[in-house]
């Protein structure tokens, strides 16, 4: 492994970061997971410049399961989720532990959180409690996300202890429930993960007008659906849809509870939250301040690029290598060169840079070659 680049000028009495070549500052409480950077900074004076991109991913999402032990089951197809990672059909070895901790050991002091996942639940991985404890020796906070089947005293024990939250996706069964209710009596963060398509807008409308998700919840986080593996291009939520607007206007009524979006969301955002504040905004990070890590060492700016379109292997290559590859920087230039005469532009890029056809925006309509 290369000597390490210097990147960033760290105050460990703060816990910031002074990123050298992109002149902003950023900073992450470990214990509550607030996270925040500057904007540019020039002449020690902070600018109205927002910084594009970062000198190593703020945030790694690490794909440790290969393989879902669910799939063969149609667990997710019970629940009306369509695996964009096509767990279904695909079975491939686990993150191996040796490989994690090498990704571990790279970023220290680099990042401060990773996000297990990958093909199945992270918390079926053969080796869970191992790479728990890794990513805490690496002063890194785990976070993860699972369907919740398996669920236990332990795994919920194990998630206090190590993680700083826990998402439980909303396959609106009994186990979904049972999981949610152990995670909170062990007293872990615990966030529910939404995807919203087509044929769940409903349900979540109506739940947000009732608040009728589970008590003790930390958020619900309302993610895209993209119709990536077995994700069919039926069920994307169109531009048009009339009840966009009513799903946006439910989300600013009361909830004792918080509500977030994936970035995917972001046009959907700005172009149907008028009052919304866009500094607690981001768009897409991928490429930009996070990064997807395969099971099989494969490097990327976004776990949905399953076509590999803009992969960097890094087997035995470093994560900064692969951050500073032409495949990522094809990938961030797709957003770099969007929607030119946008005044929204620097809080949008444009929308997704893989599937145009989620992009939400009625000032534009359907997406095009030239926006995207």
């Amino acid at each position: 492994m290369k000597c390490k680049t210097i990147l960033y000028r760290f105050d460990k009495n703060t816990n910031t970061r002074f990123d050298l070549k992109y002149k902003f500052i950023s900073s992450f409480n470990m214990n509550d997971g607030f996270y925040v950077r500057t904007n540019v900074i020039k002449d020690g004076i902070e600018t109205s410049e927002e910084p594009f991109m970062a000198s190593y991913p703020h945030l790694i999402d690490v794909g440790v399961m290969g393989h879902c032990i669910h799939g063969k089951s149609g667990l997710c197809v019970k629940a009306g989720i369509q695996c964009y990672q096509n767990g279904l059909n695909v079975q491939e070895e686990n993150m191996s532990v040796k490989n994690y901790e090498r990704i571990c050991q790279e970023s220290t002091g680099l990042i401060d959180q990773i996000a297990l996942g990958g093909r199945g639940d992270p918390d079926c991985h053969e080796h869970f409690e191992d790479l728990l404890k890794i990513s805490r020796k690496y002063n890194i906070v785990p976070n993860y996300t699972t369907s919740g089947l398996l669920m236990n005293e332990e795994k919920a024990q194990l998630s206090k202890e190590y993680c700083g939250a826990v998402a439980v996706s909303w396959y609106r069964s009994e186990y979904t429930l049972n999981a949610i209710k152990c995670l909170i009596k062990h007293q872990v963060k615990t966030n529910i993960h939404y995807v919203v398509d087509r044929n769940s807008i409903e349900e979540a409308i109506e739940r947000l007008k009732n608040n009728s998700f589970p008590e003790g919840i930390n958020a619900v986080i309302f993610l895209l659906f993209k119709p990536i593996g077995q994700g069919d291009i039926s069920n994307v939520v169109k531009n048009d849809d009339l009840r966009l607007k009513e799903f946006f206007d439910c989300v600013n009524l009361y909830h004792p509870y918080k509500v977030g979006f994936d970035s995917c969301f972001v046009p959907g955002i700005l172009n149907y939250m008028t009052t919304v504040d866009l500094d607690s905004i981001d768009t897409c990070e991928g490429g930009r301040f996070s990064m997807y890590i395969t099971p099989n060492m494969k490097a990327m700016p976004c776990s949905f690029d399953q076509k590999e379109k803009y992969v960097f292997d890094i087997s035995d290559k470093d994560i900064n290598d692969a951050w500073n590859s032409k495949e990522f920087d094809d990938f961030r230039d797709k957003m770099r060169n969007s929607c030119q005469s946008c005044l929204k532009r620097t809080s949008c890029y444009g929308g997704c840079p893989l599937v145009k056809e989620i992009v939400i925006c009625k000032e534009k309509g359907e997406p095009n070659e030239n926006k995207m």
